[in-house]
């Protein structure tokens, strides 16, 4: 195998394993950073000795093994220097964990180590930037770089927000470990959100040159599946992933040759991947198997699910559309979901319907200076035919945008309107 070669492969285990070794660790080490610092000495093992030793039939043990005979190493440094009496009977016992061979009867379940980094990742006490950026670390097993190219920051700024994060979790004395049942409803929201915000950046992306980043939805898609497979009986994390798999499916087709935009409305839906259509609306009746009243995603899915089993833009059941809409924005409350529900009431029931829903929620606080309520504002005079007032929405709606992609496409409409 060459280098080049062997070093994709290495990238590609690193992916795969990386979660469930910073997992085990931290269950035995007990500190988030600590076990990272040791799995991240083992890839460098990896990278030292893989290229002539070609890669182990089980390169997950192989990293652990690795880990652990480091973490053995520091930590018999650590006593022999400090010689405290807590400290060394504390380490003791570490070192005593980190000494047992992988034998699946003296160690829990791997999975559930990597659930548990999961609620760790994304808890509460960190705040939003900081749980994508760590979740993308230490369960997605990016480097510092690639999450700082996916979001368009500094290195240093995620290198920051990743030690604070860790940081954060010591000084709170955050446990590793799945909530309760009382307590996990509460405890699953954020990580549901951290998975959707990292998909919601790759598939519209807020800033930057390009309108997708199809790395970040497939990082969130993989987030998703290793979440339902670790809580198989969770309705929304099934609902999450069939939105995510549903809307991936159109990414293809939401791009021209060029990387200009590509709206719903002028798609080729030939080119939606007809796999990722399947694997979500399987995902949704799993969803609506396991619950009693639609969660939030689920109802998104459901949504999602009416554009992809539709052939055409006109041949969409809009007025399901609505009703989902509506049962969403009373679970919500979100003025956002209610501009998406007057676009969907605009389809159904025309655009006259359409634009009082949008007039009625202009004031809202949250709407201020989201490029998204002018520029539907925009198409719906359009569609009334009052050119020049679109023309104006449409400008303003490109002033408020930060993708260059979508701006460039709202001055376009503005200038069709203008002329």
């Amino acid at each position: 195998m060459s280098a080049s070669a062997t070093q994709r492969a290495i990238d590609a285990v690193w992916r795969i394993e990386s979660a469930r070794l910073i997992a085990g660790l931290t269950r035995i080490v007990r500190d988030v950073s600590v076990a990272e610092d040791l799995a991240q000495d083992a890839l460098v093992a990896a990278l030292e000795q893989w290229p002539a030793s070609g890669i182990p039939d089980n390169p997950g043990a192989w990293l652990m093994a690795a880990a652990k005979r480091r973490g053995i190493d520091a930590l018999r440094r650590r006593v022999t220097l400090e010689r405290k009496r807590e400290l060394i009977a504390r380490e003791l016992q570490i070192l005593q964990q980190l000494d047992q061979p992988d034998l699946a009867a003296q160690v829990d379940d791997v999975e559930d180590d990597v659930l548990r980094l999961v609620f760790m990742t994304c808890h509460p006490v960190l705040t939003r930037p900081a749980r994508v950026a760590l979740t993308l670390r230490l369960v997605g097993g990016l480097s510092t770089p690639e999450i700082a190219r996916a979001f368009l920051v500094s290195e240093g700024t995620v290198a920051q927000r990743i030690v604070r994060a860790k940081r954060t979790l010591v000084e709170a004395h955050v446990p590793f470990e799945v909530p309760g049942r009382a307590e996990l409803a509460d405890r699953l929201s954020p990580v549901l959100e951290v998975i959707y915000l990292i998909f919601n950046e790759g598939h519209a992306a807020t800033a930057g040159e390009d309108w997708i980043r199809p790395a970040l939805c497939r990082d969130a898609l993989r987030l998703g599946r290793i979440l339902a497979a670790l809580m198989p009986r969770e309705p929304e994390v099934h609902g999450l992933l069939a939105l995510m798999e549903l809307q991936a499916s159109r990414l293809r087709a939401r791009v021209g040759p060029h990387g200009e935009p590509v709206v719903l409305a002028d798609q080729d839906r030939s080119r939606w991947d007809r796999l990722l259509v399947q694997r979500g609306l399987a995902g949704l009746r799993r969803a609506e198997a396991l619950s009693g009243a639609l969660g939030p995603y689920t109802l998104q899915a459901a949504i999602a699910a009416c554009h992809a089993r539709a052939r055409s833009l006109q041949q969409t059941d809009w007025p399901r559309i609505v009703a989902l809409y509506d049962g969403l924005a009373a679970l919500t409350g979100s003025p956002v979901v209610e501009l998406n529900r007057a676009v969907a009431v605009t389809m159904a029931y025309g655009p006259e319907a359409g634009l009082e829903l949008v007039d009625a929620i202009a004031e809202e606080p949250a709407l201020h200076g989201y490029h998204l309520l002018p520029s539907v504002r925009g198409d719906l005079l359009v569609r009334l035919g009052r050119p020049a007032e679109a023309h104006e929405e449409f400008l303003r709606a490109a002033d408020l945008c930060n993708n260059d992609r979508e701006r460039e496409l709202l001055l376009r409409r503005a200038s069709a309107c203008g002329a």
